[in-house]
């Protein structure tokens, strides 16, 4: 709740130029919670500072341009960008492999997926921009789908569950947990799906 509170606190300042300035870094692999500022980024609107719809797009942009940046840096520098100091910490060669071969099972979709899985948007976004498995437009679609989905959920959480600030942090971990249990479901019919096409082939 304090980190909630801070946030709540350093926003209520600056309004959306600092909700989209956080949320860009976030999408450079900051240590903050993407969702945690995206509640945040709600109940300011709530408390009148900003206006929640107004809000969503911000975070929609922020997110997206931050997810874009990533992908277009792996893009353009390829491999070598996994050489730099900074990005060495996030992508290990062992987490580099892993993703690869994530993208070889899953294709696209890892890129879906990614976006609501905190600490693994980054290098797998990086990835897929080095390893070249997606274009651009591709990887910008599918991350927009994803995130018009994940992004009014914070934001307008966080808008209608601002007059019960004691209850909210709560509130966003059984989000968080839910969303984690229909990415599962989705996960394991996928699988199924075509353990099942490769049966009847």
């Amino acid at each position: 709740m304090d980190f909630l509170n801070l946030l709540v606190n350093f926003f209520s300042d600056y309004g959306y130029f600092a909700v989209f300035g956080v949320l860009i870094l976030c999408g450079f692999g900051l240590p903050v919670p993407e969702d945690i500022s995206l509640v945040a980024g709600g109940v300011i609107s709530a408390l009148g500072n900003t206006n929640e719809h107004i809000m969503f797009a911000v975070g929609m942009a922020g997110v997206l341009i931050g997810d874009a940046v990533v992908f277009t840096a792996g893009l353009t520098f390829g491999e070598k960008i996994l050489r730099n100091r900074f990005v060495a910490r996030i992508i290990t060669p062992d987490r580099y492999d892993t993703v690869q071969r994530q993208f070889e099972k899953y294709g696209k979709w890892v890129v879906f997926m990614a976006r609501f899985m905190p600490g693994l948007r980054t290098p797998i976004f990086l990835t897929a921009g080095v390893s070249k498995r997606v274009s651009f437009l591709r990887f910008f679609i599918t991350d927009f789908l994803a995130a018009f989905i994940s992004v009014p959920v914070w934001v307008y959480l966080g808008f209608y569950g601002a007059s019960n600030f004691d209850q909210l942090m709560t509130w966003v971990r059984q989000g968080q947990i839910t969303i984690f249990l229909l990415l599962a479901v989705v996960i394991i019919g996928f699988v199924v799906k075509k353990y099942l096409a490769r049966r009847n082939a």
